[in-house]
């Protein structure tokens, strides 16, 4: 099952780097080493061997989604909108999708909270995230979904701080935060906190 879901992850992960292409303004990157491809495999094959095989379309449609926010700063409507059907029927068998859907909502709104007060600070976009985080973490459990939540304002600080000491940025300095989101989704999951 893993090695099929390291082979879905393959496979797919050519359609996340034309993904992540035409949403960048820059030159591609070259498609050799197949960085990108092999990213995809590995978190597909990973979060399916650790968390489950349900738990693989959230693994798909996140790293499309921090690939195309690292690259670009943007979380696209057109991955993240679709990807909250496509989630809810993976996690289907796993008999929680009451409980999913309550954390994808529950998230949701801590986002649109933070979102609302800081509008400089996030983007939209990180909202639309949240739901989906919190969709699939609620479906593993209540304190996958916690960790998950704190996990990525965890990495993403440590990262603005890391930012900070090495001059590379200030206060001000914006950075994608959807990886740091779904890095900390992905260790919720896999390590199940």
């Amino acid at each position: 099952m893993v090695a099929l879901m390291a082979l879905l992850g393959l496979l797919a992960g050519r359609q996340v780097r034309a993904l992540a292409d035409a949403y960048d303004d820059l030159a591609p990157p070259p498609p050799w080493p197949p960085g990108v491809e092999l990213l995809t495999a590995a978190v597909t094959a990973v979060t399916a061997w650790l968390a489950g095989p349900p738990y693989a379309g959230f693994a798909l449609a996140g790293t499309a989604l921090a690939v195309i926010d690292w690259r670009t700063t943007l979380l696209p409507d057109a991955i993240t909108l679709p990807a909250y059907p496509i989630i809810a029927l993976t996690l289907l068998p796993t008999g929680e999708l009451p409980r999913a859907s309550l954390g994808a909502a529950a998230l949701a709104a801590v986002y649109g909270l933070l979102w609302l007060a800081r509008p400089d600070a996030m983007g939209l976009g990180d909202v639309k995230l949240a739901g989906l985080i919190g969709m699939a973490a609620a479906a593993m459990s209540w304190q996958a979904w916690v960790a998950a939540a704190f996990a990525g304002q965890v990495l993403g600080a440590l990262y603005a701080v890391a930012l900070l000491l090495t001059g590379r940025g200030d206060r001000h300095t914006q950075f994608p935060f959807g990886p740091f989101m779904l890095l900390g989704a992905f260790l919720a999951l896999c390590l199940g906190w």
